[in-house]
C-alpha cells in the first residue's frame, strides 16, 4: 500500500453561495498540505447532494445560503452528521452572534467547529479547525467566546479569583485543566464554575440574562467535549476523580498496583482502510470502540486508551480488586463475542468485518497522573503493560486471545487454554511463557453477548496445561 501524501489527505467539500468566498477558501486550502477540496456547493440542496455523493471527511460551510438564507448551513450540518456520522463540520460565518454557535453545539460538540470568515486568513486557524473536526475534535472562534462572556461582566463585579475563573471558561479551558491550575479535583473545579454562574445570576439584570444563558451553554459544551472528545486517550477514566478526592493524590505521584492489562487490535485494519469509504469506516470504528468499551465495563474494567483501532484496558485500577485476572479474561471473551455480532450486522450492510487479536498480562505496575497543566493522562507504567502489547502481537489468527502464565495462575476460575512454546518477544531479554485461550462455543457466546450476559456463566472447564496442538 502506498503511503504518499495523497493517502493522508483530508477530503473537503466547500459550501457558500458567494463564488468569491468559495474561490478564496479553496485557494487558501490549495496551499495546505494534507487537505484536498473534492467538491463545492452553493445552496442547501447542493451541499446535501455533494455530501452524499462524495462522502468527504470534512464539510466547510456558510450559515446562510439559498433558498431562505436563514440557518441552512447549520441545518445541513446536522442532517449530514445523521447520514454520515464520521464527517466533520466547520461553519464559516460572518456573524459573531453567539446564538449561532450555541445552535450548532446544542446537540453535540465533537466534530464541529465555528469560525468567523474575517479570521480565516489568520495563521492556520482554518487548517487547524479542519484537522480537529476530522478526528472528532471541536473548535470555537475566540471572538465568539469573548462575546459569550462580555455581556455578563461588569467592572468591579467579580473578585480577582472569580475573574480568573471566568476568563479560563471564556477561553475554553477544559475543566480538568482548570482543576490542575487551581490544585483541586475536577469535580471541585466544576462546582466552583457552577457557583460562579449562580453568583452572576443573582446580579444579572434582565438585559444580561440571555448572555448568562449563553455562558452556561458554552460551559456545558466544554463539559460535554471532555466527556466525548477524550475517546482517543482518556484523561481521567471512570472513578478516578473520586479516588483522587479520597486519597488526596497529586499529578506526578504514583502508586504500585497489581493489575491485569488487556490490549486488543484489529487485524488487517490498514488493508480494510485502503478499500473502505472513510466515512463508513469512521462509523464502524465508532461502533467497534463502543462495543469494546461495553465489554470492558461489564467486567468492571477501565478503558485507558483508544489508539486508532487498538484498545488498552486495565482491571484492578484505579480501584484494586482481587479477581482482576478473571475479569480481564471474561472481558476478552465478551469483546470477541460482541465483535462477532457487529460483524454479522456489517455483513448485511456490505461492510468489511473486523477480526481481533487480544493479549492479556498480569503483574505489577506504577499508576500515576502524568502530563502537564493543559493535559493529564492516567497512565500505567511497567513491564506488564509492554507484555500485554507483545502478547497481542502473537494473537493470530483473528479471534485469538493470548494470556500470560501469570494471568492464568492469578485466576480463581479455571479456563480452557493451550500452553504455547516458550518464546522471545521484542523488548524482553528473557523468554515468555503464555497460553492461547480456547474459543468458547460460538452459539453460546453469541446468545449471551446478545442479551448482555457474562460469557462465563455456567460450569467452568479447567485450564489444560499441555503442549499446543
Amino acid at each position: 500500500m502506498a503511503t504518499g501524501a495523497a493517502d493522508r489527505q483530508i477530503t473537503v467539500v466547500l459550501a457558500d453561495d458567494n463564488l468569491l468566498v468559495r474561490t478564496g477558501v479553496k485557494t487558501l486550502l490549495r496551499f495546505s498540505p494534507g487537505v484536498e477540496v473534492v467538491g463545492e456547493a452553493a445552496d442547501f440542496d447542493e451541499l446535501i447532494r455533494a455530501a452524499d455523493e462524495l462522502t468527504p471527511q470534512v464539510v466547510v460551510t456558510d450559515i446562510r445560503m439559498p433558498p431562505s438564507f436563514q440557518q441552512e448551513g447549520i441545518e445541513a450540518a446536522k442532517l449530514i452528521r445523521k447520514r454520515h456520522p464520521g464527517t466533520g463540520i466547520v461553519i464559516l460565518s460572518q456573524y459573531d452572534d453567539p446564538e449561532y454557535a450555541v445552535a450548532l453545539l446544542s446537540e453535540d460538540t465533537s466534530g464541529y467547529a465555528y469560525l468567523l470568515k474575517d479570521h480565516v486568513g489568520d495563521g492556520d486557524q482554518l487548517i487547524r479547525a479542519i484537522q480537529e473536526v476530522a478526528t472528532g475534535g471541536s473548535m470555537l472562534d475566540p471572538s465568539i467566546v469573548r462575546a459569550l462572556v462580555a455581556p455578563v461582566r461588569a467592572e468591579g463585579e467579580l473578585n480577582p479569583e472569580a475573574e480568573q475563573l471566568l476568563q479560563w471558561v471564556a477561553e475554553g479551558k477544559p475543566v480538568k485543566a482548570i482543576a490542575v491550575a487551581l490544585g483541586v479535583t475536577p469535580a471541585a473545579a466544576n462546582d466552583m464554575i457552577e457557583d460562579l454562574f449562580l453568583d452572576l445570576a443573582k446580579e444579572a439584570s434582565a438585559g444580561r440574562g440571555t448572555a448568562l444563558k449563553r455562558l452556561r451553554s458554552l460551559q456545558g459544551a466544554i463539559a460535554e467535549k471532555e466527556a466525548e472528545g477524550e475517546s482517543m486517550s482518556r484523561m481521567l477514566p471512570g472513578g478516578l476523580a473520586e479516588k483522587l478526592r479520597r486519597d488526596g493524590r497529586r499529578p506526578g505521584e504514583s502508586e504500585r498496583l497489581t493489575v491485569t492489562v488487556l490490549m486488543s487490535d484489529v487485524r488487517g485494519y490498514s488493508a480494510i482502510a485502503e478499500t473502505t469509504d472513510p466515512t463508513a469506516l469512521a462509523t464502524q470504528l465508532h461502533q467497534h470502540r463502543a462495543e469494546m468499551n461495553r465489554a470492558v465495563l461489564a467486567q468492571g474494567g477501565t478503558v485507558m486508551q483508544y489508539i486508532g483501532d487498538a484498545v488498552m484496558a486495565v482491571f484492578g485500577a484505579p480501584f484494586p480488586s482481587e479477581d482482576h485476572a478473571d475479569k480481564a479474561v471474561e472481558a476478552a471473551f465478551l469483546m470477541h463475542a460482541y465483535q462477532d455480532l457487529l460483524n454479522a450486522e456489517w455483513e448485511r450492510q456490505g461492510l468489511p468485518a473486523f477480526g481481533m487479536g487480544i493479549g492479556v498480562s498480569t503483574g505489577d505496575v506504577a499508576a500515576a497522573l502524568l502530563g502537564s497543566e493543559e493535559r493529564l493522562e492516567y497512565t500505567l507504567v511497567g513491564d506488564t503493560v509492554n507484555l500485554s502489547q507483545r502478547l497481542q502481537d502473537l494473537a493470530r489468527p483473528a479471534g485469538t486471545t493470548i494470556v500470560s502464565m501469570a494471568t492464568l495462575d492469578a485466576m480463581s476460575t479455571p479456563v480452557e487454554a493451550d500452553d504455547l512454546p516458550e518464546t522471545t518477544v521484542k523488548g524482553r531479554s528473557g523468554v515468555v511463557r503464555c497460553a492461547r485461550l480456547r474459543p468458547r462455543d460460538p452459539a453460546v457466546s453469541a446468545a449471551t453477548a446478545a442479551d448482555g450476559a457474562t460469557l462465563s456463566q455456567g460450569s467452568p472447564v479447567p485450564h489444560e496445561r499441555g503442549a499446543e496442538t
